[in-house]
């Protein structure tokens, strides 16, 4: 199924065919492309959704019958359900399309996603929403609450100094094995870069003025899950990170475009850029290579255990926050205090 646009600003009859074009542009030139997916994921969904549970169209405005039903048949497990249960039914199908994975109920954290974007998809359409109702949005904090589940970590375990060491003894002296240090040290070191942060770099992202006299290669972020384009982070590379970072350019012959890049089979660096699941497989690759299972770490792995390394090695979390760039102290805090306090350097005062 092909999703609908109504995530983009509705035609307004005061604006010219022109002024149109230029405001639609400059919603997908300002709003960053993962949210645009994930809008067109959930726009799927909600579409989907109502299809199967009403068997009609999304209205625009929607009602507030629409958004208490589907916080409803989204607040409770349906495993249990009776078979004529209308929210299993809906389920099911969704289930049958592919656009739901089983009949428990979803994370709240999911369903609080789907329904900012609906809220947005409204917005845009210079529409109110049904889920700023007082009633809606009190069923939707219910539901949040009933939901409720302890948090599910995005890597089973921190990649950490030690195991990142044996991912970076796997990388030999192939193109491919260059590339793989060179992200697994950049995306640690560098504070612990997000997959789509990597693949996002390009070479004029990198600055190597400096790297012969200093050591340091400064790297600039265009656009992170915390910041915007207007506020390009500038972050630094040292020591074997930077030099890992210096062989990769110069073995891989970047000269412009993508800083990281498939490598054939052949070893020939190819022109396009990596996308994001390329980074989950090579952090799987290299955990195999390892002799780690394939589900000990994901690629947040290298954002946890930055933190985690910093934590244990007592350097301040507002030092590691500013490489991290995690935007809540709350958020980043949530690393420190997943070290054991035995390893807490505060407890070694007395000596």
């Amino acid at each position: 199924m092909k999703p609908p646009a109504p995530y983009l600003p509705a035609a307004s009859p005061a604006l010219s065919a022109e002024d149109q074009a230029a405001l639609t542009d400059l919603y997908i030139r300002g709003t960053p492309a993962n949210t645009l997916r994930a809008y067109e994921r959930d726009l799927l969904y909600v579409t989907a959704w109502k299809s199967a549970r009403f068997g009609t169209a999304l209205a625009w405005p929607e009602t507030e019958a629409t958004a208490l039903a589907f916080i409803l048949d989204h607040a409770r497990d349906l495993g249990d359900a009776p078979d004529e249960d209308v929210a299993r039914q809906t389920a099911e199908a969704l289930i049958a399309q592919g656009l739901r994975k089983s009949l428990t109920c979803p994370a709240p954290s999911t369903l609080d996603r789907r329904i900012a974007s609906w809220l947005a998809f409204h917005r845009m359409k210079n529409l109110a929403s049904p889920f700023d109702m007082a009633q809606v949005k009190q069923a939707r904090a219910k539901a949040r609450r009933a939901a409720a589940r302890p948090p599910v970590p995005k890597s089973a375990h921190p990649i950490t100094r030690d195991i990142l060491e044996q991912l970076l003894a796997t990388c030999r002296g192939s193109r491919r094995d260059c590339r793989d240090r060179a992200i697994l040290m950049l995306g640690w070191a560098s504070g612990g870069r997000r997959r789509s942060e990597i693949t996002g770099l390009r070479r004029e992202d990198v600055a190597l003025k400096d790297f012969d006299k200093t050591g340091l290669i400064r790297i600039s972020l265009l656009q992170t899950k915390t910041t915007t384009k207007g506020e390009t982070p500038r972050l630094v590379l040292k020591t074997r990170a930077a030099q890992a970072l210096v062989h990769w350019i110069e073995v891989g012959e970047i000269r412009d475009g993508p800083l990281f890049r498939p490598v054939s089979k052949a070893d020939r660096v190819l022109n396009r850029g990596l996308t994001p699941d390329a980074i989950y497989q090579i952090v799987k690759h290299r955990l195999r290579l390892a002799g780690l299972p394939e589900g000990f770490a994901s690629p947040h792995g290298l954002r946890s255990g930055f933190l985690t390394q910093a934590a244990l090695d007592g350097a301040p979390i507002q030092a590691a926050m500013r490489l991290s760039l995690h935007r809540s102290m709350a958020q980043a805090q949530k690393y420190y205090d997943d070290v054991d306090i035995a390893e807490n350097p505060a407890t070694d005062l007395l000596g």
